[in-house]
């Protein structure tokens, strides 16, 4: 199947030897980019759409997430980390696997919405041993359409241990282990173009043990797979690790071989200039979090600093600390709050958009078919109309709308070649019965947490 995408307005590709064209095509057949240029009254095609009007770019690439916090949006809401967590566990721990597969629908179905054609998720619960919880999410991601980088999560360290969570949503690390290895050997596609592959992810310095650590590190060595985890999110998380290990927490994931080109870590609020040296040696990645710390008042990480110095990919967190999954609007926060520090100067749209992009391809290593819209790599790119009255005044510079104006979302989504959005319209998928059941089971968790 040959699809023509021709007139487009404007495109910006972030290829350095294409560059951005004017009234241009892009020829996609069946899931992979075949031509890009200006010239298509001779391309021939099975499928013609007319993007009179768009700007076209990448799709955005969501590195960092908690889906299932959707269910609980808006609550804790004048809290700190650690307290917005102590709170909220008491209900995650109800949580189940219809709970995780409609909150996956809900939470990618916003990311497409506003633009994600990649997304990964950080899946670190499990209450009571509920290790089919990935599954349900795999299986929604499936279905849904979405390319997808799921994380096998873990916690092992309970608050009566010395960590943050209770008991009800912790497991051993044997098990763990067990489990992480199960869904590496059922799921993780390490193919091009794969629409499934899988990392492992310790939760954070203060709900995992040590050994897990260390041994996570030997499986993600085994299997060649990419390793993530939260880091340096909090000035309390920083005091945590000075009182338990002695060390601060760069210095700590240093100590266990966590400084690698394997690894990416969400947040990096806290880091000083030997932080920085470290992780720019180590060719680490960085999922940054803007809303997030914004919300829980975490600080605002030094992307700035880090911009030149290591893989930088832009993320929406969980939609319990964000409360969206609305990535234009990470995107257009990432611009303002790194300003709000550093000056006007410190970050440009541009800048922003390939981070959106290209970086967080980078960061989760498959740049070699997602992040640019090239001839040979994946197609999944996204359109924005142009006619939209928050944009009146602004086609002088177009690509400075897309963030500096209110995009709200976007009118086109080409994920792996199949048309997700058209005309601002989700094709072959209907939402509003899994709103509905989303609300139902949110409110039956909140419930139960209340009587307990």
């Amino acid at each position: 199947m040959r699809t023509l995408f021709k007139n487009i307005f404007f495109l910006y590709t972030f290829d350095e030897t294409i560059g951005n064209l004017e009234n241009a095509y892009i020829l996609v057949e069946d899931n992979i980019i075949k031509e890009i240029g200006t010239n298509w009254e001779n391309v021939i095609a099975d499928k013609i759409i007319d993007l009179d009007g768009y700007i076209v770019l990448p799709g955005f690439v969501n590195t960092h997430h908690h889906m299932y916090q959707t269910l609980t949006r808006g609550l804790a809401a004048n809290s700190k980390l650690f307290d917005w967590l102590v709170y909220l566990y008491e209900i995650w721990k109800f949580i189940d696997e219809e709970a995780i597969y409609v909150s996956t629908i809900i939470a990618s179905y916003e990311m497409i919405k506003t633009g994600v054609t990649t997304t990964t998720d950080h899946l670190y619960l499990y209450p009571y041993g509920k290790n089919n919880l990935i599954d349900a999410e795999i299986k929604a991601a499936r279905e849904i359409g979405i390319r997808f980088y799921p994380t096998r999560g873990s916690m092992s360290l309970s608050k009566k241990d010395g960590g943050l969570p209770p008991d009800s949503v912790v497991q051993k690390d044997d098990e763990i282990l067990s489990e992480s290895e199960r869904v590496i050997q059922k799921y993780h596609d390490d193919s091009k173009y794969s629409m499934l592959r899988i990392a492992l992810a310790p939760c954070s310095p203060f709900s995992v043990t040590k050994n897990l650590m260390v041994e996570t590190l030997r499986l993600s060595e085994k299997y060649n797979i990419l390793l993530h985890t939260h880091l340096a999110e909090t000035y309390d998380e920083e005091i945590y690790c000075m009182e338990k290990f002695g060390k601060r927490p760069v210095d700590y994931m240093e100590e266990l071989g966590w400084l690698n080109d394997r690894v990416w870590f969400a947040h990096l609020v806290y880091l000083n200039e030997k932080d920085i040296e470290k992780l720019s040696l180590n060719n680490v990645g960085m999922a940054h979090c803007p809303s997030s710390n914004m919300r829980l008042g975490s600080g605002i990480a030094p992307v700035f600093k880090l911009k030149d110095k290591i893989k930088v990919g832009i993320a929406v967190d969980g939609s319990a600390s964000n409360d969206t999954n609305n990535m234009l609007l990470e995107l257009r926060n990432t611009l303002l709050l790194q300003r709000v520090k550093y000056g006007a100067n410190s970050l440009t749209v541009e800048e922003v958009l390939k981070m959106g992009t290209l970086g967080g391809a980078s960061v989760l290593q498959i740049d070699d078919y997602v992040g640019t819209i090239s001839k040979g790599k994946a197609a999944d790119f996204i359109g924005i109309k142009l006619d939209k009255v928050e944009f009146a005044g602004a086609l002088h510079e177009p690509i400075n709308a897309i963030l500096l104006c209110d995009a709200k979302n976007v009118e086109l989504s080409v994920i792996n070649g199949k048309i997700k959005i058209y005309d601002g319209n989700f094709l072959n998928f209907e939402i509003y019965e899994f709103v509905e059941k989303h609300n139902k089971i949110s409110e039956r968790l909140i419930k139960k947490s209340i009587k307990t």
